[in-house]
């Protein structure tokens, strides 16, 4: 399977990067996952990805709800399409403390035991705080995903609160927990991908995320990161997921642009890696385009979503 860490629904117009002012529902990007997207020759499509609300829609806004009720409100799109939807999407959770820390763990527990969240995500420029000065804010919910084995996925890249090594006091005092570099240290403000490497370089619980890094650099980086060091995220939308696609599949070519990578390899990178992180069970890649084909034919057969069950 191609597993797509980073994605982001939304059933509202998205409050921060508003887009094209029409919201990317669940249904929006199931169709943007099926593709088909070629891959070596052979046709693909993203099978599952872990979803999360646009971190815009995660804030306080003047008449929501407070509390625990309030982080249940911006989770609830997402709770309802990992219900809808089971065999495609994996919830990832948000978790803003300025709701409350020790709401946000609780919450974070009631998601993973109701809907089987296997994510959380921690956004903190869009949600005001130091990570590395705010470990208080950040201990509660760390401590369940050491508990519950839910992996943290870490929104890096600007300033002037994601600068990658921001999370290493967190990162550092919690060694069970695995943690993904998103953006690979690479976003608006900056470009970190190396603080990103030396970090999955040097940290047993730290991998990247492949999305938003520069092609020569992933094959830089590539060459040096232990293969399960790197798994596929797009950030989709804004992004489009096959240009990240294409950034792994160029791996596969001879060097300089790629790494004469296996087919292994690369289904490493794009589904197998977080599958043993979240225990999901892995796959081999198609070996033939008629083995591709097959898969998508089965794949694509009209299976009714189930009927969601209010939280």
């Amino acid at each position: 399977m191609i597993i797509d860490t980073h994605l982001h629904p939304t059933n509202l117009v998205d409050e921060a990067w508003r887009h094209t002012g029409t919201p990317f529902t669940g249904e929006r990007l199931l169709k943007m996952m099926d593709g088909p997207y070629m891959i070596n020759g052979k046709p693909r499509r993203i099978d599952m990805g872990f979803i999360q609300p646009p971190p815009g829609n995660t804030g306080y806004r003047d008449g929501n709800r407070m509390g625990r009720e309030g982080i249940r409100d911006y989770m609830s799109y997402i709770a309802e399409l990992c219900q809808k939807y089971p065999d495609r999407f994996i919830g990832n959770f948000t978790f803003n403390p300025r709701w409350g820390p020790e709401n946000g763990a609780a919450e974070l527990e009631f998601h993973v035991k109701e809907y089987g969240f296997k994510m959380l995500k921690l956004h903190a420029n869009m949600h005001g705080y130091r990570p590395d000065r705010a470990l208080d804010w950040l201990r509660p919910a760390m401590k369940k995903c050491a508990e519950l084995g839910v992996v943290v996925l870490i929104h890096t890249g600007d300033g002037p609160y994601t600068i990658p090594t921001m999370f290493y006091p967190v990162i550092r005092e919690f060694p069970m927990v695995n943690f993904i570099i998103g953006h690979f240290g690479i976003q608006t403000g900056g470009n970190y991908s190396f603080e990103a490497f030396w970090m999955a370089m040097d940290t047993p619980n730290v991998v990247c995320e492949s999305g938003w890094c520069f092609q020569s650099r992933i094959v830089e980086f590539a060459r040096e990161l232990p293969r399960h060091k790197i798994v596929f995220g797009t950030d989709s939308p804004p992004n489009e997921p096959g240009m990240w696609l294409r950034e792994l599949e160029v791996l596969c070519s001879p060097p300089p642009h790629g790494m004469n990578l296996d087919e292994d390899g690369l289904e490493d990178y794009m589904g197998n890696n977080i599958a043993r992180i979240c225990g999901i069970p892995t796959t081999l890649p198609p070996r033939t385009q008629e083995e591709a084909l097959a898969r998508l034919k089965d794949t694509y057969a009209m299976v009714e979503p189930r009927p969601t069950v209010p939280a």
